[in-house]
């Protein structure tokens, strides 16, 4: 492959090398040798922060650094996210690597090409801007060779940090990005090599099992002795208890014998499952105010209050949890699936009481999540029980049972909202109250780690309320709450649950769920009230938002809305949403047939993500995220008594099958030199909405209750 590119400079205003103006997480980490380097033998290797989780992202990075220093992308390596060998780029989520990662690479890639085309240049007594680049040769414009990177790879240090004076290459000249290229990560995936951190053994390693308590408040009082299979042997610190052998298949017998010989003291302390919203309203909370407009309002001439409510949601990761861990003197090596590297290793400071610097944590893919489930968690417990077996690395793999009923799970939570229009048909007033506990319990974030295991080591350190993260940062419970219709008098407020009786935290769109659905349920109602088409209605309020209202159009026309039902219980909706108010935007109807369950016959989407660096990984993610979105919205649902939470099986908690996935449509749209937004949670709360719209039209029935199960309907009937 030949790549012949030009050598755009330009001034960015950041001359003296000042940080704060650098983009994403360039700011962060300015110094240009955290983020590539390159080596004799004819490659370049990035290192970002940001970790593979199944969304594709490392071959997108990879894309955006071939284009950047003119190379073919086969010559492009990406090194797995490490401490300390990575830049800190915190959590991979929210979307967000692209805008953070990705723009870092690009600008750190267009400042390391400027650096040796420098070299080439005084060495050849020539303009730098005179010299192009192919296939990561340096060509003078007489057309002889001038070097390349490889030839100029000790010569030229990247030990500087960023200056910010050196403009990426314009998006008309860009040959890689924009166009499908090969996952770098789905031919091991494919073929069945080892690649997941499930795969990772290591020589003379040990597995181990833990054995979790009857209850959420629980101690451990007595463990009976008695024989255990093979060589397996106990680990007890506190409540915590696992066993560990040399075999698997003795770990796992062994944690069932220690099990029933354990006497525990428990205590109730989760709500009544039965009258949750009760709960939910009582609970202690933070009020926030989220959004305020004060603008006179006309009066209004139809008015309604609606309440939406969810269901706490489990993770459901395909495979359960895994970590592995190494102790060798006072220092522990961590292999983990975990999104966030360092603030998982802020927290094992803390749990384990050690100095930073002792600790690596290296990231191995894992099954996938989005979200926080399990993974931090199995960290420690692989840390504890490695720490009691030194020098031997110790495997710990959660059961199908852990990874359900023991992961964070996404919150539960209540949405009240108010809403009008005025005599002409126009919203007028909205009013939205919010109440659930937070969607963050990530490690890193508070002074106690938020760990499962570190709230039953002696002492237990206390475990961390969940927060949200503010609007400018895209917000937890809160995301998306403010309609992105406009509208004159506008008040959303947060009430944040101060008591979390089950541990909560971030999965696949946080709030946006919720507060999708609920704004785009109240503009179906009020359109019909007001006795206008649904998606006029939302175009007359999305006048100031040209790219929503183009989505929106985009998928009518794809769906041929309004669409005639096609037979009895067929209905269709639709649906429209920015991702986090600052994201992609996304419109999505959806078909269902309601019989003797809801059954989601087709999608169709469309979507604006402004610059697409791989167009295949965005439709696998826009696509994947309303697939899961289907599952949520008719299934998905954490059940649990006064002491654990007992949807602890897939029979328990269902998923969407592969013989129940819809017919999608997929069409971007948007301008393709705009900032690249992230593909991996706009379609959610969008496609949680048309299905609600298109039962509506099956049934007669507007949804009140998620999961859209015959109960919740036939509750919202009455």
């Amino acid at each position: 492959m030949n790549l012949a590119f030009g050598f755009p400079m330009g001034q960015g205003g950041n001359e003296g090398g000042n940080a704060p103006a650098l983009p994403g997480s360039l700011r962060a980490e300015p110094r240009l040798s955290r983020w590539l380097r390159f080596s004799a033998d004819g490659f370049v290797t990035i290192t970002p922060g940001k970790v593979e989780i199944g969304q594709g992202i490392l071959t997108a990075l990879a894309q955006i650094a071939a284009d950047e220093l003119g190379v073919a992308p086969e010559r492009v390596r990406v090194a797995a996210a490490s401490t300390p060998g990575s830049p800190n780029e915190g959590v991979t989520s929210g979307s967000l690597s692209i805008q953070e990662s990705g723009l870092a690479i690009r600008h750190a890639c267009a400042e390391a090409r400027a650096l040796h085309l420098g070299i080439a240049a005084q060495r050849a007594g020539i303009l730098a801007e005179t010299i192009r680049v192919e296939d990561g040769a340096f060509i003078g414009p007489d057309g002889g060779a001038l070097g390349a990177y490889w030839s100029q790879a000790e010569a030229v240090l990247l030990e500087v940090e960023a200056r910010g004076d050196v403009s990426p290459r314009p998006a008309g000249e860009r040959r890689v990005a924009g166009r499908p290229v090969r996952r770098l990560d789905l031919p091991d995936k494919l073929f069945g090599a080892p690649r997941f951190i499930h795969d990772l053994r290591l020589p003379g390693m040990l597995h181990a099992r833990m054995v979790r308590p009857p209850a959420r408040a629980a101690r451990l009082l007595e463990l009976r002795d008695g024989r255990l299979p093979g060589d397996a042997a106990v680990l007890r610190e506190g409540s915590v208890l696992a066993v560990v052998a040399p075999e698997e298949w003795a770990a796992e017998l062994g944690a069932a014998r220690v099990a029933a010989r354990a006497r525990w003291e428990v205590r109730e302390s989760l709500p009544d499952e039965n009258d949750l919203a009760a709960w939910i309203e009582a609970a202690p909370a933070q009020r926030t105010e989220v959004a305020r407009r004060d603008g006179p309002a006309p009066e209004a001439a139809h008015a309604l209050t609606r309440r939406f409510a969810r269901s706490f949601l489990a993770h459901g990761s395909i495979g359960p949890s895994c970590a592995v861990a190494r102790w060798e003197g006072d220092a522990v090596e961590v292999w983990t699936h975990s999104q966030g590297i360092y603030n998982l290793r802020a927290d094992l400071v803390t749990a384990l009481g050690l100095e930073a610097s002792r600790i690596t944590v290296r990231h191995v893919e894992g099954a996938g999540c989005y979200g926080h489930n399990g993974a931090d968690d199995v960290a420690l417990d692989a840390a504890l029980v490695a720490r009691a077996h030194p020098g031997r690395a110790v495997r710990v793999l959660w059961s199908r049972a852990e990874e359900l009923a023991w992961s964070p799970h996404s919150p539960a939570g209540i949405a009240d909202v108010e809403a009008a229009v005025d005599a002409e048909g126009m919203l007028c007033r909205w009013r939205t109250v919010l109440r659930g506990n937070g969607h963050s319990s990530r490690p890193g974030r508070a002074k106690d780690p938020t760990l499962l295991s570190a709230g039953y080591l002696d002492p237990p350190f206390p475990l961390p309320v969940a927060i949200d993260a503010p609007m400018a940062g895209g917000g937890g419970g809160q995301r998306n709450a403010v309609p992105g219709y406009s509208v004159p008098s506008l008040d959303v407020s947060m009430h944040r649950l101060l008591e979390m009786p089950i541990r909560s935290s971030a999965l696949r769109g946080l709030g946006a769920l919720l507060n999708v659905w609920a704004t785009e349920a109240v503009m179906d109602e009020l359109a019909e009230r007001s006795g206008q088409d649904a998606v006029a209605f939302r175009l007359r309020h999305l006048k100031e938002d040209p790219r929503g209202a183009a989505v929106l159009r985009e998928v009518a026309a794809m769906c041929g809305w309004p669409r005639a039902a096609g037979g009895e219980g067929v209905g269709t909706g639709i649906a429209v949403a920015r991702y986090k108010g600052t994201g992609g935007w996304c419109a999505v109807a959806a078909e269902v047939e309601a019989a003797e369950v809801v059954r989601c016959r087709r999608l169709w989407i469309a979507a604006d993500l402004g610059e697409l660096i791989n167009p295949d990984g965005a439709a696998n993610q826009i696509e994947g995220g309303a697939l899961q979105a289907v599952s949520i919205a008719l299934k998905e649902a954490v059940r649990f008594d006064r002491l654990n939470v007992t949807t602890d099986s897939w029979d328990a908690y269902p998923v969407l099958r592969f013989s129940e996935v819809p017919a999608v449509e997929l069409r971007f749209i948007g301008p393709p030199d705009a900032p690249p937004l992230g593909a991996g949670e706009p379609s959610l709360g969008p496609t949680v909405a048309a299905i609600a719209g298109a039962i509506h039209a099956a049934l007669g029935i507007r949804p009140r209750a998620m999961p859209f199960t015959p109960d919740n309907l036939a509750a919202a009937m009455e």
